[in-house]
């Protein structure tokens, strides 16, 4: 019996041992079995209470086949050469995911990249999977390429159907496939009906229509093997009520499935806490299983292929572990423990794409990119801009996540990729500093500026301590006498580790709470204009501020239209300079603009939007303050729909009156 179809006779066979130790006499609780012993080990791995060996384990590399192609090779921990399927095996991996798409070629043959992942490629995988005893999950995504929130394109082939007939292409895709890998003795035990189907699936944005699609590919799963589960994917966890009320959509429209299957990236999805409870929610709720579909770390912010990498980012992420092995491992098991969080319901977890490494050594990007066009082992070729013509036919190229892989530049696995076989045991390690955070220090010119004389060190088991550092005081000296500007000044630990203090001397802001990070926020006068309802709010996320965590946000299903401004005295006369970040987007037929009053004067300077976390930055010159003060600030609107947030004001001095006129 395969390790997902135990799980539906784990219910029953529960109840009825319960049952038999019942009329015994036993009493109610058995008695609890000692706690294993930590292994020692490379890396330091707290133990998971409440997974066993049915507990998935598993990985995604849909992508091996085409590095394989490309010249890619792996070994084992001892550096030999050794087939990427054994090694994961070896590190306690039980279950592998591969992608299917439709078709992801072009009229000539050319694939899209990202794998080329068609039915004969997944039939390959799940076949080298099985033979070294690992279950394999089926992700149908109904596209010919990446299918994600944003993009839920149908299959070429499916284009003009009438949507009855694209019912009967789903159903049979699904089972044609599938029966494809059953006829190879491939071991499946999950099939995954669409891909991060937040709102969309092969083309049809109906939820109605999208669960009648579910249900086809459900039906043809159950024809072929009822044993085999059926597992829905969505992502977005962090957002408040999406997993309830798609839970109960599904509910409402009959859709037949066993798993939950969210995606969860640390450092885009919000809390543990968050993920385990909304998980658990739709597991008590609805009585289904979960698990987390794709999860992902980086463990070096280098980049091994000269095609940027998805993350570590300086903005718009949350990083709340080092950028380390061990960060990652730390990553991984906390995911797998926040299933674990939600009791009997939680499958368990998979990685994304861990051996996605550059195909081509120290970053020779022009043979990379000749060997991802031949091959597809980049996420996109050139040829994919015919169906995609917006995302991968300007973006295409290599790996994204070659620094969140398991497995080093050169194929080697990572002591993080031994994880997965230390959950139920856990693992200790020599205690070493394992991070040193580079510091920020804002300062404003003139003020007397000392850097810390020691910092924070994170150590390889979680615990933090600090650590004596020496600073190029040479270096901050010339920083201070060059006055406003940005400097980077070098530090030295005890141990010979390396620390950077990056110094921003900056005039004197006078804008009170510029960031909104105050609690204080009666400095800000918010209006909002016109008959409209308020629709602004000092919101708590660092994805979405420009520093720290608070931003104003905005947001108005009716129209957006809204000002803040503050009024600030005292000021010395003179000639001031403003500016402000704004970011968003859907603001269509919009108006924005930050602007300053002061003596009968208004000065306004233009802005716009085009994006999450793509910041505009207006800048305001020449505002000349006789009297001592000045009103600014920013104004927003926008049709309904608008959404996004205004950060960081600043008001700086520039020049005397007098100066400017000589």
């Amino acid at each position: 019996m395969t390790k997902s179809r135990k799980w539906k006779a784990s219910l029953a066979a529960a109840s009825a041992a319960v049952m038999v130790m019942g009329s015994l006499g036993f009493g109610n609780t058995p008695a609890l079995a000692a706690e294993p012993e930590p292994v020692q080990a490379d890396i330091f791995v707290e133990r998971v209470p409440g997974i066993d060996d049915d507990f998935i384990k598993g990985v995604d590399v849909s992508s091996i086949l085409a590095l394989e192609e490309s010249g890619v090779k792996f070994y084992n921990e001892a550096g030999k050469k050794q087939d990427i399927f054994k090694t994961l095996e070896q590190s306690g991996v039980n279950y592998v995911r591969v992608r299917i798409w439709n078709d992801p070629y072009d009229s000539e043959g050319n694939g899209y990249g990202g794998g080329n992942n068609d039915v004969e490629k997944a039939v390959e995988i799940g076949k080298r999977a099985t033979a070294n005893g690992m279950e394999v999950l089926v992700d149908f995504h109904y596209s010919d390429f990446w299918a994600d929130p944003a993009k839920q394109q149908a299959p070429k082939a499916w284009k003009n159907l009438s949507f009855e007939d694209k019912k009967t292409a789903l159903h049979n895709f699904t089972e044609d496939s599938l029966q494809a890998m059953l006829d190879e003795g491939i071991d499946v035990g999950m099939v995954q009906i669409g891909n991060e189907t937040n709102g969309a699936m092969a083309g049809e944005k109906d939820w109605n229509n999208m669960s009648q699609l579910f249900n086809e590919g459900s039906r043809a799963v159950r024809e072929l093997d009822p044993e085999i589960l059926v597992a829905l994917h969505f992502t977005n966890p962090e957002t408040a009520g999406r997993y309830a009320l798609i839970a109960q959509t599904l509910q409402d429209n009959k859709v037949d499935y066993d798993v939950f299957a969210s995606s969860y990236y640390p450092f885009w999805h919000g809390t543990l806490t968050n993920l385990s409870s909304v998980l658990k929610n739709v597991a008590d709720t609805y009585g289904k299983k979960v698990m987390v579909a794709e999860t992902s770390y980086a463990y070096t912010a280098e980049d091994g292929d000269g095609h940027g990498n998805t993350a570590p980012k300086s903005t718009g992420q949350t990083l709340d572990y080092p950028i380390t092995v061990q960060g990652q491992a730390h990553a991984v098991r906390d995911v797998a423990a926040a299933v674990a969080e939600t009791g009997d319901a939680g499958l368990g977890v998979f990685y994304w794409e861990p051996a996605w490494i550059p195909v081509a050594p120290d970053k020779k990007l022009k043979k990379s990119k000749m060997i991802w066009e031949k091959y597809g082992s980049g996420w996109a070729t050139s040829f994919a801009a015919e169906y995609d013509p917006e995302d991968a036919g300007e973006w295409y190229g290599g790996s994204a996540v070659d620094n969140q892989a398991l497995f080093d530049f050169n194929g080697r696995p990572l002591p993080s990729l031994n994880v997965f076989k230390y959950l139920e045991t856990g693992a200790t390690a020599p205690l070493q500093i394992d991070e040193v955070k580079d510091l920020s220090i804002l300062a404003v010119a003139g003020d007397a500026i000392a850097l810390p004389q020691t910092v924070t060190v994170t150590y390889n088991d979680r615990s933090e301590g600090s650590a004596q550092v020496a600073w190029d005081e040479e270096a901050l000296q010339q920083a201070i006498n060059s006055g406003a500007g940005s400097y980077v000044i070098d530090g030295e630990l005890e141990d010979g580790r390396t620390v950077k203090a990056n110094l921003e001397i900056s005039p004197e802001n006078f804008v009170k709470n510029p960031g909104f990070e105050s609690s204080d926020q009666s400095v800000w006068d918010i209006t909002h204009r016109n008959g409209s309802a308020p629709h602004t709010s000092y919101q708590n996320k660092a994805s979405d501020a420009k520093s720290g965590n608070y931003s104003l946000h905005f947001y108005s299903a009716d129209r957006v239209d809204f000002q803040a401004e503050q009024t600030i005295t005292g000021l010395e006369p003179g000639y001031y300079k403003l500016s402000a970040f704004l970011q968003g987007g859907d603001a269509e037929n919009s108006e924005m603009y930050i602007y300053a009053e002061t003596a009968g004067e208004r000065y306004t300077m233009e802005t716009s939007v085009n994006g999450w976390a793509n910041w505009s930055h207006p800048e305001l010159d020449g505002i000349l303050v006789e009297d001592g003060t000045v009103t600014i600030g920013g104004s927003v609107k926008a049709d309904g729909g608008a959404w996004g947030s205004l950060d960081d004001f600043s008001l700086y001095r520039v020049q005397d009156a007098e100066a400017a006129n000589q």
